[in-house]
């Protein structure tokens, strides 16, 4: 029998967009005869069996640790079909969890025990980076940042800026001697994880390149299977990953302009100048349709630009009854 199916937003573009009729996955709320515990993170729905898990990545969309009430038509189609491009690229380097993704929203792979930390990496100036550095501080986790940079520069040699992995609200940055000391990660563990951090940062730089975009930052998981540890979730996707494009990245730089970018930060910049970033008391903005249709379309941009391939949209007819039968037959 089939489970309750998940949520669907439906919407249709603000005036003056071609009329469109599109929706857009939120959540799955399936049970599975083997399934042995389930846990919805901020964008994914996750299933556990014995030894295996099952991932959906959802539509939703968050930023500062808070998920926004409205769901971006084709985001989790786009995170899961680039994260599967990159893991694939960078299998030689690093094992990662990765065994099947029988659906456009889904991924089955290897049970891994989660490490409580995040491993991010940064080459350029950006980000939650830039806003430490302009508030006047010279160190990000025990790494020591020169004077005199300017947002987006790019910084002397990459630096690895770990943060702590909340199960709910805000993730905090540690100091890697602060990893080891609390016991988060054994010193040998988190020798390999920077290890990997550094390979996966230079292959997922080398890929960009490319494509004619700069890998700026990202940030990688990593749990452990027995002994042996693998990259998990996903990896240089949107949502993990900052990029700038290439072309007049030094023009703009020199004229003190903004970087054209695909990630993210454009959402968070547009919370951040409407009086959000996820403090106590703070209220969301509302996101029309029309932005939601800019932020679909970012995604699938980026998805286009480093893949080289076109993003073919997959129907939403009867999404949650699909994504669920290709759970089930794997099972």
């Amino acid at each position: 029998m089939l489970g309750v199916c998940g949520s669907v937003y439906l919407f249709n573009f603000a005036p003056g967009h071609l009329s469109i009729y599109m929706e857009a996955l939120k959540e799955t709320n399936f049970f599975f005869p083997d399934q042995t515990d389930f846990y919805r993170g901020k964008v994914r729905d996750v299933y556990y069996f014995e030894d295996k898990l099952a991932v959906v990545a959802t539509d939703r969309i968050s930023a500062f640790d808070v998920v926004l009430p409205r769901a971006i038509p084709y985001k989790g189609q786009v995170l899961n079909q680039i994260a599967a491009y990159s893991l694939a690229a960078t299998t030689d380097l690093v094992p990662n969890w990765v065994q099947t993704q029988p659906d456009p929203n889904v991924t089955i792979g290897i049970k891994c025990e989660p490490f409580k930390v995040e491993m991010v990496i940064r080459g350029y100036l950006a980000g939650h980076a830039w806003r430490e550095y302009q508030s006047g501080k010279r160190e990000v986790c025990g790494q020591a940042l020169p004077d005199g940079l300017r947002e987006n520069d790019k910084l002397p040699a990459p630096i690895i800026t770990p943060t702590t992995k909340a199960a709910a609200g805000h993730d905090e940055d540690i100091a890697p001697e602060n990893i080891i000391a609390t016991g988060l990660v054994s010193a040998a563990d988190y020798a390999q994880l920077e290890s990997y951090t550094r390979a996966l940062f230079a292959r997922g730089t080398e890929l960009a390149a490319k494509r004619g975009l700069i890998l700026v930052d990202t940030k990688y998981e990593f749990g452990k299977a027995g002994d042996k540890i693998y990259v998990i979730d996903e990896i240089h996707t949107p949502d993990s990953s900052r990029y700038f494009y290439a072309e007049g990245y030094a023009e703009r730089q020199e004229k003190n302009r903004p970087q054209r970018q695909l990630s993210k930060e454009f959402v968070r910049q547009w919370l951040i100048d409407n009086n959000f970033q996820g403090k106590a008391g703070q209220q969301i903005p509302e996101m029309t349709d029309e932005w939601l249709h800019l932020i679909s379309d970012r995604y699938i941009e980026l998805y286009e630009v480093i893949t080289g391939e076109k993003f073919v949209k997959t129907s939403y007819t009867n999404i949650t009854e699909r994504i669920e039968l290709s759970i089930r037959q794997n099972f």
